[in-house]
């Protein structure tokens, strides 16, 4: 049997190939960027009509009670939940990851200014996400009270960096460029052993790995929805705090969804208890009802289930490319360990960006990030063993033929 007939037999026999159908991938094209922008679930277009032709177009204002508007932000974050090791109505959806990041780091530094002001420090990785850094720098700032940023070079540095002066460590549970994958309990033991609260940030992580925020003791998460749960394009993210800290401050950002009585109109602010204090102002229902529909496709399967898949992708991957492409000047970035390893892997190649484009052209989609840096996601629900046998065997041909030596590759586009 040829090789690629092979990974065409375990796809055949695969228990959640059933999912590939359920998402509108164009022909002769291999998606491996679900780690940027998930894949559209087929039903999303049918439920986008629903929403503006039907609910909104028929209707009209009526629909934020008939067709349930208003429940939507805590209705997709039940549904999020049990994907996060999350209580029913502790998450919501709401605002963009940026802005609910805003919202906990100040509830966050609120809490533990409370009990002891002379934490001052937020540390993080210098390689996290980029949006991250900018809102824990400009909160410091606004701040102006002495807060400031420490920022480590590698994981194996977080432990000594975290120190009686931290007030919150910040961290992305699978980093964005190399995809290792932090340990979310043992970082928030050591944590609050320091009297640190902590953040997750779960763009990363949500829908590609098991996460179980409340056995992880865990303080504050937010992440997206549209990488690996395809709630689409800038769809919005979510917000979830530990029941514990919940009501213990407010958020900055008190808008009159967070308001305890809303269509009450008071000239003064009250928050709402729980999770729900932490929405804003008046959520983005086109966008946001098209989450359910990638949602739903998770119910009818386990995290357990995708990340057995996912780890057997990333194996694959990685040994096909090693195996293939071994004369050429790659560098893998991902961890080979699986404690460590996220659903995306990274390599990095000298001219990484022209080499991303190259592929592209022969349909095989992954992206790139500075520096260097070519990643490729591995979403369960869609990808496939052949997949993963054909995008290698683009990656040799554009490697191999030095194909992506084109001012038309090399020139950079806005969005890498």
């Amino acid at each position: 049997m040829k090789k690629r007939e092979l990974y065409l037999a375990m796809d055949s026999t695969d228990p959640l190939g059933r999912f590939h159908e359920q998402f509108s991938l164009p022909e002769n094209v291999i998606y491996l960027d679900g780690n940027s922008l998930g894949a559209r679930p087929v039903k999303a277009l049918e439920r986008s009509r629903q929403v503006v032709a039907q609910e909104w177009g028929y209707g009209l204002i009526g629909s934020w009670n008939e067709a349930g508007w208003r429940a939507l932000p805590e209705q997709l974050g039940n549904k999020i939940a049990g994907l996060i090791g999350a209580n029913h109505g502790e998450v919501v959806v709401t605002d963009t990851t940026s802005i609910n990041l805003f919202k906990v780091l100040a509830a966050a530094l609120k809490v533990q200014a409370d009990v002891d002001p002379s934490r001052k420090v937020i540390v993080t990785e210098r390689s996290n996400f980029p949006t991250d850094i900018y809102i824990a720098q400009g909160l410091a700032e606004l701040l102006d009270d002495g807060y400031s940023l420490r920022l480590v070079d590698s994981p194996e540095e977080l432990p000594a960096a975290i120190q009686t002066d931290t007030a919150v460590v910040m961290i992305t549970q699978v980093n964005y460029k190399t995809g290792y994958l932090h340990d979310m309990k043992e970082l928030t033991a050591l944590a609050h052993e320091c009297g640190a609260l902590t953040i997750w940030d779960l763009c990363h992580s949500a829908g590609a790995v098991p996460i179980d925020l409340n056995g992880a003791d865990a303080d504050y998460a937010i992440g997206c929805t549209y990488k690996y749960l395809n709630g689409g394009p800038g769809s919005p993210a979510f917000v979830w705090t530990s029941a514990a800290l919940q009501d213990k401050v407010n958020q900055p950002l008190s808008g009159w969804w967070g308001h305890a009585r809303q269509f009450q109109m008071e000239p003064g602010y009250e928050p709402a208890s729980g999770i729900n204090r932490y929405l804003c102002g008046t959520q983005p229902i086109t966008s946001m009802a098209l989450i359910e529909c990638g949602l739903d496709i998770f119910g009818q399967t386990t995290m357990e289930a995708l990340r057995k898949k996912s780890l057997a992708l990333t194996d694959l991957f990685i040994e096909l490319v090693q195996e293939r492409c071994a004369e050429f000047p790659l560098t893998l970035v991902t961890p080979l360990d699986h404690q460590h390893r996220g659903s995306h892997v990274s390599f990095e190649h000298p001219e990484g960006y022209a080499v991303v484009q190259a592929l592209i052209e022969k349909g095989v989609v992954g992206d790139y990030r500075e520096p260097r840096i070519m990643r490729f996601g591995f979403t369960p629900l869609y990808t496939r063993y052949v997949d993963v046998w054909d995008a290698v065997e683009a990656l040799h041909s554009v490697l191999s033929t030095e194909s992506w030596r084109t001012d038309k590759h090399m020139t950079r586009k806005k969005v890498t």
